[in-house]
Protein backbone atom coordinates (compact mmCIF):
# COMPACT_ATOMS: atom_id res chain seq x y z
CA UNK A 1 0.00 0.00 0.00
CA UNK A 2 1.04 3.42 -0.91
CA UNK A 3 1.47 6.44 1.38
CA UNK A 4 -1.39 8.17 -0.63
CA UNK A 5 -3.91 5.17 0.59
CA UNK A 6 -2.35 4.83 3.71
CA UNK A 7 -3.21 8.65 4.41
CA UNK A 8 -6.49 8.62 2.96
CA UNK A 9 -7.33 5.32 5.37
CA UNK A 10 -6.48 7.32 7.96
CA UNK A 11 -8.52 10.47 6.74
CA UNK A 12 -11.34 7.81 6.90
CA UNK A 13 -10.78 6.23 10.21
CA UNK A 14 -10.91 9.93 11.58
CA UNK A 15 -13.59 11.19 9.81
CA UNK A 16 -15.03 14.99 10.42
CA UNK A 17 -13.92 14.73 14.16
CA UNK A 18 -10.95 13.35 15.82
CA UNK A 19 -11.10 11.86 19.20
CA UNK A 20 -8.22 13.84 20.00
CA UNK A 21 -7.30 17.43 20.34
CA UNK A 22 -3.72 17.19 19.91
CA UNK A 23 -0.90 16.90 16.44
CA UNK A 24 0.72 13.09 15.90
CA UNK A 25 3.02 12.14 12.97
CA UNK A 26 3.89 8.59 11.95
CA UNK A 27 7.53 9.32 10.85
CA UNK A 28 8.27 6.24 8.29
CA UNK A 29 11.75 7.73 7.90
CA UNK A 30 12.55 7.96 3.73
CA UNK A 31 9.00 6.33 3.21
CA UNK A 32 7.67 10.09 4.02
CA UNK A 33 5.13 10.91 6.94
CA UNK A 34 1.39 11.38 7.74
CA UNK A 35 0.40 13.83 9.88
CA UNK A 36 -2.92 14.09 11.77
CA UNK A 37 -3.96 17.35 13.38
CA UNK A 38 -6.51 16.94 15.43
CA UNK A 39 -6.47 20.40 17.17
CA UNK A 40 -8.72 21.49 13.44
CA UNK A 41 -11.65 20.98 12.73
CA UNK A 42 -12.37 19.10 10.88
CA UNK A 43 -9.00 17.35 11.46
CA UNK A 44 -6.01 17.91 9.39
CA UNK A 45 -4.69 14.74 7.14
CA UNK A 46 -1.77 14.91 5.46
CA UNK A 47 1.82 14.97 4.52
CA UNK A 48 3.33 17.32 5.59
CA UNK A 49 6.39 18.09 7.76
CA UNK A 50 5.23 20.00 11.04
CA UNK A 51 5.45 20.28 14.87
CA UNK A 52 3.62 17.14 16.56
CA UNK A 53 2.67 16.70 20.17
CA UNK A 54 3.57 13.02 19.57
CA UNK A 55 5.88 11.21 16.80
CA UNK A 56 5.28 7.50 15.94
CA UNK A 57 8.28 6.39 13.96
CA UNK A 58 7.85 3.10 12.62
CA UNK A 59 8.09 1.32 9.06
CA UNK A 60 5.67 1.83 6.33
CA UNK A 61 4.90 -2.02 6.12
CA UNK A 62 4.61 -2.18 10.42
CA UNK A 63 2.18 0.58 10.13
CA UNK A 64 -0.19 -1.46 6.95
CA UNK A 65 0.29 -4.71 9.42
CA UNK A 66 -0.82 -2.60 12.44
CA UNK A 67 -3.90 -0.78 10.74
CA UNK A 68 -4.70 -4.63 9.11
CA UNK A 69 -5.08 -5.85 12.50
CA UNK A 70 -2.38 -8.58 12.36
CA UNK A 71 0.49 -6.68 14.27
CA UNK A 72 -0.55 -4.92 17.71
CA UNK A 73 0.96 -1.79 18.19
CA UNK A 74 1.79 -2.42 21.98
CA UNK A 75 3.97 -5.55 21.02
CA UNK A 76 5.18 -3.55 18.25
CA UNK A 77 6.79 -1.13 20.83
CA UNK A 78 7.65 -3.19 23.28
CA UNK A 79 9.82 -5.66 20.32
CA UNK A 80 11.38 -1.99 19.21
CA UNK A 81 9.45 -1.70 15.88
CA UNK A 82 7.31 1.49 17.20
CA UNK A 83 9.03 4.14 18.68
CA UNK A 84 7.43 6.92 20.71
CA UNK A 85 8.65 10.78 21.04
CA UNK A 86 6.99 13.25 22.62
CA UNK A 87 3.68 13.02 24.70
CA UNK A 88 3.43 9.29 25.40
CA UNK A 89 -0.61 9.95 26.34
CA UNK A 90 -1.58 10.86 23.32
CA UNK A 91 0.72 7.67 21.65
CA UNK A 92 -2.11 5.33 24.26
CA UNK A 93 -5.03 7.13 22.98
CA UNK A 94 -3.99 6.18 19.49
CA UNK A 95 -6.17 2.68 19.23
CA UNK A 96 -8.98 4.45 17.78
CA UNK A 97 -7.68 5.61 15.17
CA UNK A 98 -5.48 2.61 14.12
CA UNK A 99 -8.42 0.09 13.92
Amino acid sequence: MSLEDLTTRMRDNIGDSSPLSATVKFDFGDDGLIRIDGTATPPVVNNDDGDADCTIKVSIDDFQNILDGNENAQMAFMMGKLKVEGDMGIAMQLGSLLG
